[in-house]
């Protein structure tokens, strides 16, 4: 998996208070408290929403 991100471009995002929450929610709830899985779970919610 390294090899496959060591070519992607860096992201830095800031989340609010709330949307912090709903992540630790979602983590608790669907990913075994893994915050990095629910934020690519949510991210990829929001991307196939999205009317591109």
């Amino acid at each position: 998996m390294e090899e496959v991100l060591r070519d992607m471009e860096e992201v830095t995002l800031e989340f609010d208070e709330e949307t912090l929450e709903a992540i630790d929610d979602k983590a608790f709830r669907d990913h075994c408290d893994n915050r990095e899985a629910a934020i690519r779970t949510l991210l990829d919610e929001w991307l196939k929403g999205r009317d591109d």
